[in-house]
């Protein structure tokens, strides 16, 4: 059985629940905690060296870190990942604006205000990372006032990558209201059939 390595509270670990949902994969799942350094044990260290969850236990001894390269190996030959080369092209160039121009100011402004053990003293730094979070939901809005999904007018991983952190972005303190487009998305993605809510354990 597939063993995900993850703290439910992270969007990189729930995209990873949210695909093995949505496909009926049994799997099951060792919660950590990235805050207080489970992470940084031996243990985990030989799974991932980077250090970082989630990371998916695909058998005993084969480990495969990184959120994003976790969806696209579960999705190959399902319906979440199209067929076409191009559309699956087009499905990884929103899985890598997810990790470079969406995850690094939506998922950063929410760390910082919600869990750093002192969020008062990071106020500056996560006021930083409104700009880059807001540029990336305008990026978003835009598709998405054309399409109801990202790519091949179909849900796929895509979505799924992105959904993750934008649907807590006003965690971070984004407002979603200026997105009219990409709160009917959010709100498409969660009458998918197998939609789980991130979980707060």
């Amino acid at each position: 059985m597939l063993k995900v390595h993850g703290m439910s509270v992270s969007g990189n670990c729930h995209k990873v629940r949210m695909v093995l949902e949505a496909l009926k994969l049994p799997y099951a799942w060792n919660e950590v905690d990235t805050v207080h350094g489970t992470t940084r044990t031996p243990e985990f260290l030989a799974m991932n060296p980077n250090g970082k969850a989630p990371v998916l236990e695909i058998e005993p001894g084969a480990f495969l870190p990184e959120s994003n390269a976790i969806l696209f190996y579960l999705a190959d030959e399902t319906p979440l990942l199209p067929s076409d080369r191009l559309k699956r092209a087009r499905v990884l160039q929103w899985m890598f604006f997810e990790q470079y121009s969406h995850e690094p100011y939506i998922a950063v402004a929410r760390f910082l205000r919600r869990f750093h053990p002192d969020p008062a003293s990071q106020r500056a730094l996560a006021d930083s990372r409104m700009d880059g979070g807001y540029r990336a939901l305008e990026v978003m809005e835009k598709q998405l006032a054309q399409d109801p999904f990202f790519v091949g007018g179909r849900y796929t991983i895509a979505d799924i990558a992105l959904y993750a952190y934008t649907h807590v972005a006003g965690e971070g303190g984004f407002d979603l209201a200026r997105f009219p487009a990409v709160r009917a998305w959010l709100a498409r993605v969660e009458a998918q059939p197998g939609y789980v809510r991130m979980r707060e354990d």
